[in-house]
């Protein structure tokens, strides 16, 4: 009950309502989250109240700049890891059609777990590299919003994820703190792949004194063809 409540209270501060299953769902995948923690490396954060914070509400505000609720979306989270912000967001939003997209195969193997232990529907965990997946028919422009908590500078983030976003589809990565120096030196970046700034979020997490900052970047036409490209590129000379 105490971690019911606790969640409840959490996602409110976003103005998110809770239900029972829900809950019971965000507190499942925790338990599957810290006992996988314990054979391979998931995560650094293991307590209850933290996960809450640092991985749960951080996953769910996303709202602060973007309107999910009802909506039918397909997303895409690249580079998921140990499903973040991926399996909150389809918790919470069951409406959403959603690919968890991961390099690491042993992950990939946990996340079916967790989907099949929490009968989520309309949601695929994928091993694949994003520079591959992104050149395939039905992933290139395939996507209504593409998501990522991935650790790379927004020019190489970029360059993965954008060619899998529609036009007027977005991408919104999942950054901390200040980030006008990484905007200012990825705005090449953004424009060459067919995109643009529209809106910046700055905020700390609920609860905390954590910075976060989400930046809304619409797709204006099509990406060339020649992103991504392979070998790396994109994290060996992001395009400046």
């Amino acid at each position: 009950m105490k971690q019911k409540k606790m969640l409840k209270e959490a996602m409110k501060s976003l103005n998110i309502e809770l239900d029972d299953k829900k809950c019971g769902q965000l507190i499942r995948y925790y338990e599957m989250l810290v006992e996988k923690n314990k054979v391979m490396n998931l995560t650094a954060i293991t307590e209850f109240d933290e996960v809450v914070v640092k991985h749960f509400v951080d996953s769910a505000a996303l709202v602060k700049i973007f309107n999910l609720e009802g909506k039918k979306l397909k997303v895409l989270d690249m580079g998921t890891g140990a499903g973040f912000p991926g399996i909150p967001l389809k918790i919470l939003f069951p409406e959403l059609q959603l690919i968890l997209l991961d390099s690491l195969n042993k992950r990939i193997n946990f996340l079916k777990e967790v989907i099949s232990e929490l009968s989520l529907t309309d949601i695929e965990a994928i091993h694949g590299r994003a520079e591959e997946f992104g050149r395939k028919e039905g992933f290139r422009e395939g996507f209504d919003l593409c998501v990522s908590r991935a650790v790379a500078n927004l020019a190489t983030l970029s360059e993965y994820c954008i060619p899998y976003v529609k036009t007027g589809g977005y991408f919104i990565p999942y950054k901390s703190g200040n980030i006008e120096e990484e905007l200012a030196a990825s705005q090449k970046a953004i424009k060459v792949l067919g995109a643009c700034v529209e809106e910046i979020q700055e905020f700390n997490l609920p609860g905390s004194d954590i910075g976060r900052s989400f930046m809304k970047i619409k797709k204006l036409e099509k990406t060339k063809e020649k992103y991504p490209r392979m070998g790396g590129k994109p994290s060996k000379e992001p395009i400046k």
